[in-house]
């Protein structure tokens, strides 16, 4: 730095003006620098002689007192005075803007909580919600399409006599290959509705799920109230009638989760709907009924090998309602890979089901854990964590998806917490 020259920063606007002095490029001279500014007595004799102040740098006013002091060890490079009053003067900003940014997420946070109990959550009413006749068909062509209630909920036996159209689709989304088999089945079976729903102006229907939400509900008393009550698999209900009611208009089932007695968790006229997956399950059921050599292979559990059920109880739900759940509301392709293959949970297809048949669709006892949540059960009967599912070939977060679809639009509404 030349002579006559100003350090840098010390021109008027620079970033030490009013507020540094300068610092010296050696020890001695800042003590002399130090002096000056306090008005303490020169360098002591002997020192070396002080530098011109062309050769100061920024030096706070606090660093001199601790340079004259000597107080302060100048060995090592210090930070800049001004950075240093920069960080002091925006450090209240800092804290401001950070105060600022959490009341933000506390108030985003309690409106999101306050939409999610809003959109999600359907307390039960004193009095019954009025039923409009074919209100769910009307909100849910928002999502199908030009969705019709026509569609026989369960298969039929004079439908597989003279098939003019044969279905494109194997199980589970048609019967394509099966046809005889099926023919078998039919023939010892029922596919007729129960007059009492059949006769009713505007069906009020709930689908209970078997999600943990439902334990201590005490929602069963208005559960028996609805006039279609839809269960799923294995769920029971003997021992949690206060939670999930005693009637059961349908169950829906597979024969890997039949392991259930009817004559207990059910009532007499309950219609057990067979959802099947696979041919196998058709050789299952026949076998059942049939009483015929049991089929053990081909099933990813054992299904029970003795079943105490009344045949004129159990029907065959039309796959068209496994193409619509896996089509319309999952975007699932029609042809997968069987290693591969995805398919709706018995949930969502009872859903589905219920939106065919009913006027007022409530749900209750959906939605899983968070993945986080390794250890809280996913039934309200059973300890069975959010891990069992990994390999269940069901893709529970796009069902959560579709489920949420269907409560933003109205088609459904919930009792519980999804």
């Amino acid at each position: 730095m030349g002579k006559g020259r100003s350090p840098k920063g010390s021109e008027p606007g620079g970033p030490c003006q009013g507020g540094c002095s300068w610092r010296l490029a050696s020890p001695d001279s800042r003590q002399a620098a130090a002096s000056l500014l306090l008005g303490s007595p020169g360098p002591r004799p002997g020192s070396r002689p002080e530098r011109p102040l062309e050769d100061l740098l920024p030096l706070c006013p606090l660093e001199v007192a601790q340079v004259a002091r000597g107080s302060r060890d100048d060995s090592s490079p210090q930070e800049p005075c001004y950075l240093r009053n920069m960080i002091s003067k925006c450090r209240w900003k800092l804290l401001a803007m950070l105060a600022f940014v959490l009341v933000v997420m506390v108030w985003y946070s309690i409106s999101r909580e306050d939409r999610y109990i809003e959109l999600f959550y359907f307390p039960i009413l004193e009095k019954k919600e009025p039923c409009l006749q074919g209100e769910a068909e009307r909100k849910v062509s928002k999502l199908f399409g030009n969705y019709s209630q026509e569609q026989p909920i369960f298969l039929q036996l004079k439908d597989y006599f003279w098939v003019k159209t044969p279905s494109a689709y194997e199980l589970p989304y048609g019967t394509k290959g099966s046809e005889d088999l099926l023919l078998r089945v039919l023939a010892i079976t029922s596919y007729s509705i129960p007059e009492s729903i059949q006769r009713l102006k505007c069906r009020r229907c709930v689908v209970v799920g078997n999600g943990h939400r439902l334990r201590n509900s005490l929602l069963g008393e208005a559960i028996n109230k609805y006039d279609v009550v839809i269960r799923l698999n294995n769920a029971p209900v003997a021992g949690y009638e206060g939670d999930v009611g005693s009637k059961t208009t349908m169950r829906l089932f597979y024969p890997e989760s039949a392991h259930f007695n009817p004559k207990v968790e059910d009532n007499p006229d309950t219609l057990l709907v067979l959802v099947a997956f696979k041919a196998m399950d058709f050789h299952w059921i026949e076998s059942i009924l049939s009483d015929k050599k049991r089929v053990r292979k081909g099933f990813w559990k054992q299904p029970p090998l003795i079943w105490d059920v009344n045949p004129k109880q159990i029907r065959i739900l039309n796959p068209f309602f496994m193409e619509i759940a896996a089509d319309k509301l999952l975007r699932l392709p029609m042809q997968q890979p069987h290693k591969i293959k995805q398919k709706p949970t018995t949930g969502l297809l009872a859903i589905t089901l219920a939106l065919h048949l009913c006027d007022l669709v409530h749900i209750a006892g959906f939605g899983y854990p968070d993945a986080q949540n390794k250890k809280e059960s996913i039934h309200y009967y059973e300890q069975i964590t959010i891990k069992s599912m990994a390999w269940s070939g069901h893709n529970v977060s796009q069902e959560a998806l579709a489920i949420k679809r269907m409560l933003e639009i109205g088609a459904v509404k919930n009792l519980t917490y999804f």
